[in-house]
């Protein structure tokens, strides 16, 4: 699926489904909400944070996909709320990273192994 073929994607739902976008603002507070919900996660599988119950680990691999999933979808609602092509957007920030990092990182010491 494209990004452009999930925003239409995600607007039809929306339309159908969810009845109506909530305000932008609203869209951002759950977005926030949910990028919480992810770190959370991504603190007890990769960082030093434990879960607390052993089911909750058994889970977690499947329920990454999950969370980064709620990020896109509530990424995409405010994309369409905003006019935003994410398609067009996200390729110009890749230009621009490329323009500004081209030998940043490569440079950079710290990234050397």
């Amino acid at each position: 699926m494209t990004l452009a073929e999930a925003q239409r994607k995600v607007d039809e739902w929306i339309r159908t489904i969810g009845v109506r976008y909530f305000d932008e603002l609203t869209n951002t507070v759950i977005l926030m909400e949910e990028v919480g919900e992810l770190a959370r996660l991504m603190a007890r599988l990769y960082g030093e944070q434990s879960f607390k119950r052993p089911e909750e680990a058994e889970a977690a691999p499947a329920r990454l996909a999950d969370e980064m999933a709620d990020v896109l979808f509530v990424l995409i609602c405010l994309a369409n709320q905003t006019g935003i092509d994410l398609e067009e957007a996200l390729q110009r920030n890749l230009e621009k990273k490329t323009r500004r990092d081209a030998d940043r990182h490569a440079a950079n010491p710290k990234l050397k192994k």
